[in-house]
């Protein structure tokens, strides 16, 4: 849509709706996320924010439950959401981070708010806040807006249960505002979010044990800003850090927020040491810290949980304990489960069953590519972001394409019941049957991840089932341009690669490293600086790396029409191109 001009040329409209993401844009820091400056000694500026914004009370009103941990989180409030929804409940879900549109985070009744809605809470929101902003009480970060948005949206339809998603987790999560949850979850803990809950070195240490590990912890040549404190009890998302510093042992474990006293809390079973930890600081704290069994797939009747991967049975158990606890201490006995040897009520079984949480071991056949090559392209998306999750991603890829190439036809297309922003492709099942298969990666993480932990599993555990890529393709993320939205996207000239470049090495090396075993891989030459119309950095045969993920994704499509007599099976760890 365009504007004429006097003279005669005509300029891109800027909808309401890219007004507001421009403004939501404003908010983002321009801090790298290993910037050392992110102080957390101004959390109580959320209480400032709450007060302009009149939603003190209302947050005290708010029958919330509140989910940590570093693996599942998402999933879990996902499937507590569907079932207290198929009770009859009137739901509100915040979560973290999106994949497509901003208004994922924000769920009523299981579906993204509409446009209309965000727009009008957005802007109540905004202009309060830009109104009251000083120099002591600047406008808040990103994220502190969108969870204050939350609490106005939830507040402003009568939920009658907020579930909400913590952020990057820590005693100064946005979240944490949230004075008393009816109960509190914590699912898989695990090392995530370091360069800015604090910084450590020596990385690859930290996979061997959570209770006792000797790395040296990196100082910052702005330390200062940051007390040891800090750094010890906000590493871990629950607190969770031993330390040898100077040659004194220092132990220092905090418990912050969602765990508070007196509310009764679950986890999933955890190692040994990180259990120890939350059952000894859960006992200092008052808190009825209780184990959440993984959900028996007898109790279903016969269905599937609707969110695949063998890792959503602990997920879904957590999700039952908290849904019952909610109705328990809510008053709503009628539909509470607490044995885990009873039958699932009928509503709780159709909540796991039905649940929908878009890019969490999610297949998405193409939408552009014709009805008639219908299943000739399919993303397999997940948000996998720690060796720990990137493992269980590979498992699930790995069986999910397996499970694909024995099926002689697509005789359905996926069903998309979540009310989700994403569009699913609605065309033909064509018969797949006798057709070849290539597996594809598409991949990023952060520079202060580390790709010899992530990449490494990722390959051994996809090799373990006999899948192996064909090509790997390395793009960065959007979130770089500190900007909301795909009309945000830079030119390619404005685009550093170096990282990419960096990424596609560590894998051409891994390849090569099979080399003395049983190679999969054909030879690998590296082009740097090849010029090519479609990819820019550097071209291998095994991978290439791409300026943008549109780029990146146009140039698969193109494959496919190239070689119609080959399935492309894309695998995309897209957590690292989003916010």
């Amino acid at each position: 849509m365009a504007e004429g001009c006097n003279d005669g040329s005509s300029i891109p409209t800027v909808t309401p709706y890219e007004e507001a993401l421009d403004a939501l844009s404003s908010l983002i820091t321009k801090r790298s996320r290993a910037d050392k400056s992110n102080k957390g000694d101004r959390f109580d500026l959320l209480f400032d924010y709450l007060k302009i914004l009149e939603l003190e009370e209302a947050i005290t009103e708010m029958k919330i439950i509140h989910v940590a941990g570093t693996k599942g989180k998402g999933s879990t409030c996902t499937f507590t959401e569907s079932i207290l929804r198929n009770c009859g409940f009137h739901t509100g879900l915040f979560t973290s981070p999106h994949l497509i549109d901003v208004r994922e985070r924000f769920r009523l009744d299981g579906v993204d708010i509409c446009e209309e809605k965000f727009l009008a809470y957005f802007w109540w929101c905004y202009d309060r806040l830009k109104e009251k902003a000083t120099e002591d009480i600047p406008m808040p970060t990103y994220f502190r807006f969108l969870a204050l948005l939350a609490f106005k949206i939830f507040a402003a339809e009568q939920v009658d249960v907020a579930i909400l998603e913590v952020g990057l987790g820590g005693k100064f999560d946005a979240t944490n505002v949230v004075q008393k949850p009816i109960v509190c979850g914590i699912s898989s803990l695990g090392y995530d979010h370091m360069e800015i809950l604090g910084y450590l070195g020596s990385a690859p240490s930290l996979n061997n044990n959570i209770e006792k590990f000797n790395v040296q912890l990196v100082f910052p040549p702005d330390f200062h800003l940051l007390s040891s404190s800090l750094i010890f009890s906000e590493c871990f998302k629950q607190g969770i850090l031993y330390h040898k510093l100077q040659g004194r042992r220092l132990v220092s474990i905090s418990f912050p927020l969602p765990i508070q006293d007196g509310i009764p809390a679950y986890t999933v079973p955890q190692p040994d040491e990180a259990m120890n930890v939350l059952v000894e600081k859960a006992s200092k704290l008052n808190v009825p810290l209780k184990v959440a069994e993984p959900l028996d797939a007898k109790l279903l009747n016969g269905l599937k949980l609707s969110l695949e991967g063998e890792h959503q049975y602990l997920n879904a158990g957590l999700a039952i304990a908290l849904s019952s606890t909610w109705l328990q201490r809510t008053g709503h006995h009628e539909f509470t489960y607490l044995k885990q040897d009873s039958p699932l009520p009928e509503q709780f079984i159709k909540g796991l069953t039905t649940a929908s949480l878009q890019g969490r071991a999610q297949k998405v056949p193409d939408q552009y590519i014709d009805a008639e090559s219908y299943g000739d392209l399919v993303f397999y998306l997940d948000g996998a972001h720690s060796p720990e999750s990137m493992e269980m991603c590979a498992r699930w890829f790995s069986l999910a394409i397996k499970e694909d190439s024995q099926k002689k036809a697509f005789n359905y297309p996926p069903q998309n019941n979540s009310g989700s922003t994403i569009e699913l492709a609605q065309g033909n099942p064509n018969d797949r049957y006798g057709k070849s298969s290539m597996q594809i990666l598409l991949f990023n993480c952060m520079s202060v991840r580390d790709p010899q932990l992530l990449l490494p599993c990722l390959m051994k555990t996809c090799a373990s089932h006999g899948v192996y890529f064909k090509k790997a393709l390395f793009v960065p993320n959007t979130s770089v341009y500190n900007k909301v939205g795909s009309h945000a996207l830079p030119t390619d000239s404005e685009v550093d690669l170096s990282w990419q470049l960096s990424l596609q090495r560590v894998w051409e090396n891994l390849i090569q490293s099979d080399k003395g075993g049983e190679a999969k891989y054909a030879d690998a030459v590296c082009e740097e600086g090849k010029e090519d119309t479609k990819m820019s950095g550097s071209a291998c045969e095994n991978s290439a790396v791409f300026p943008s993920l549109p780029l990146a994704i146009k140039w698969v499509r193109e494959s496919v029409l190239q070689n119609r007599s080959v399935c492309h099976q894309v695998m995309l760890i897209w957590k690292y191109f989003l916010f």
